[in-house]
C-alpha cells in the first residue's frame, strides 16, 4: 500500500472512530453480554449466578405475559407498518403537488414528528379517556347525525339532478364537476337550514360516553382495545418522517416519464400505479424496513402510558424486557433471553421482508 493510500485509510478510520466506538460499546459488547446472561440465572440483587442453559428460553414460552407481549408486538408491527406505509405514501403524493402554499402544509404535517413523545403520550391519555376528546367528538357527531345525513342526501340528489340534466343536453359533465358541486353545496346548506328551522329534522340529545379505550378488556381483530389506542398514537407520530422519505423519492422521479405516460393517454390514477409505485420500490423497501424495526422495538409509549391502561393489554416485548429487569428481584437472565428473542425476531422479519417482499430495485 502506498503512503498516500495509508494516509487516506488513516483519515477514514479517524472519521469513523466515534461511530465504531459507539457501535462496539453499545451494540456489539451489549449484545454479547446479553447473550451470555440469557444462559444464566443472574438477578440484579444476586452477586453470583449459575449457567442454566436454555432454561430461560423454555420458561419464557410458559409465561402467559411473555406470550401476550409476543402476540402484541407482532400484531402492532403488522397493523402499524401497513397503516404507516399507506398513509405516508398518500400524504407524500398529495404534498408533491404544485400548489400555492404547499411549503406551509409540508411544515404543518411534519410537526407531529418533532413533538416530545412524553408530551404527545400525555395528550393521548386525555384524548382516549372516557370523557376525553375522542368520545366527546363521537358523541357530538352522533347527536347531529340526522342533520348531517339530511345535508348529504340533499347534496347528492342535487348533484345527480344537475349532472343528469347537463348530460341530457349533450354536455360531457363528470359526476364530480366542481362548478356543479358548488351549486349542490349551496342548495344542500339552504334546504337543510330550512328543514331544521321548521323542526322537520334536528339534532338529538348527546348520549353520555360509555366506551372506554384505555381500560376496555375487549378485543378488535384480535388486538386489545387499549393497544389500538397506542397503535393510533404511534401511527400519528411516525407518519410525517416516513412521508418525508416518500416525498424525497417522489421528487427524484423524472417528470419526463409522467409526460410520456400522459401522451400515451394514461390517467393520473394509472400514472400513480404504473409509474410512481414501481419507481418508489427502493424507497418503499426502506420505509417498510424502518417501520418493521421501529414497531418491533416500540417501548416509550407503552412505558409512558403508565397506569392509564392495564399492563397485560398493552405490554410488548421491549417493555417485557424492561419490566423483568427493573421490577421485583430483577430477573436479568430471563429478560436477556427475551431480548435475544426480540433481536432474532427483528432480524428474521427484516430478512423475510427482503426475500419475499418489495425489492430494493426500481422497476
Amino acid at each position: 500500500m502506498r503512503r498516500s493510500q495509508r494516509t487516506e485509510a488513516l483519515y477514514a478510520l479517524l472519521f469513523l472512530a466515534p461511530f465504531l466506538i459507539h457501535l462496539g460499546v453499545f451494540f456489539v459488547f451489549a449484545f454479547v453480554r446479553t447473550l451470555g446472561f440469557s444462559f444464566t440465572d443472574k438477578t440484579l440483587i444476586g452477586q453470583s449466578y449459575q449457567i442454566v442453559g436454555f432454561a430461560n428460553f423454555a420458561q419464557l414460552f410458559q409465561d402467559p405475559r411473555f406470550l401476550a407481549a409476543l402476540t402484541h408486538s407482532i400484531s402492532f408491527m403488522l397493523v402499524v407498518t401497513i397503516l404507516q406505509t399507506f398513509l405516508a405514501l398518500s400524504m407524500a403524493a398529495i404534498l408533491n403537488q404544485r400548489l400555492r402554499g404547499i411549503t406551509f402544509f409540508r411544515t404543518v404535517y411534519y410537526i407531529p414528528s418533532v413533538l416530545s413523545s412524553a408530551a404527545v403520550t400525555v395528550i393521548a391519555i386525555w384524548f382516549f379517556q372516557k370523557t376525553g376528546f375522542l368520545n366527546t367528538f363521537v358523541g357530538w357527531v352522533g347527536s347531529v347525525a340526522p342533520v348531517l345525513l339530511t345535508f348529504l342526501a340533499i347534496f347528492l340528489l342535487a348533484q345527480a339532478l344537475q349532472v343528469g340534466w347537463e348530460r341530457m343536453r349533450g354536455l360531457p359533465v363528470a359526476p364530480t364537476d366542481p362548478a356543479l358541486a358548488t351549486i349542490s353545496l349551496a342548495v344542500g346548506l339552504a334546504l337543510t337550514w330550512v328543514l331544521v328551522a321548521l323542526g322537520v329534522v334536528g339534532p338529538r340529545e348527546p348520549e353520555p360516553p360509555e366506551f372506554t379505550w384505555l381500560t376496555n378488556s375487549d378485543r378488535f381483530l384480535g388486538v386489545p382495545i387499549p393497544l389500538w389506542s397506542i397503535i393510533m398514537l404511534n401511527t400519528f407520530t411516525t407518519i410525517p418522517t416516513l412521508m418525508l422519505i416518500f416525498l424525497a423519492g417522489l421528487q427524484d422521479i423524472p417528470k419526463s416519464i409522467y409526460e410520456a405516460a400522459a401522451i400515451d393517454g394514461a390517467s393520473p390514477l394509472q400514472q400513480f400505479f404504473s409509474v410512481t409505485v414501481p419507481m418508489l420500490r427502493p424507497v418503499t423497501f426502506l420505509v417498510i424496513t424502518l417501520s418493521l424495526i421501529g414497531t418491533l422495538q416500540m417501548f416509550d409509549q407503552v412505558a409512558l402510558m403508565g397506569d392509564a391502561a392495564p399492563l397485560d393489554s398493552i405490554i410488548v416485548l421491549a417493555y417485557y424486557v424492561y419490566n423483568n429487569v427493573f421490577s421485583g428481584e430483577g430477573r436479568v437472565g430471563l429478560a436477556s433471553a427475551a431480548a435475544i428473542i426480540l433481536a432474532a425476531l427483528t432480524f428474521a422479519i427484516v430478512l423475510l421482508q427482503r426475500a419475499v417482499g418489495i425489492s430494493e430495485k426500481a422497476h
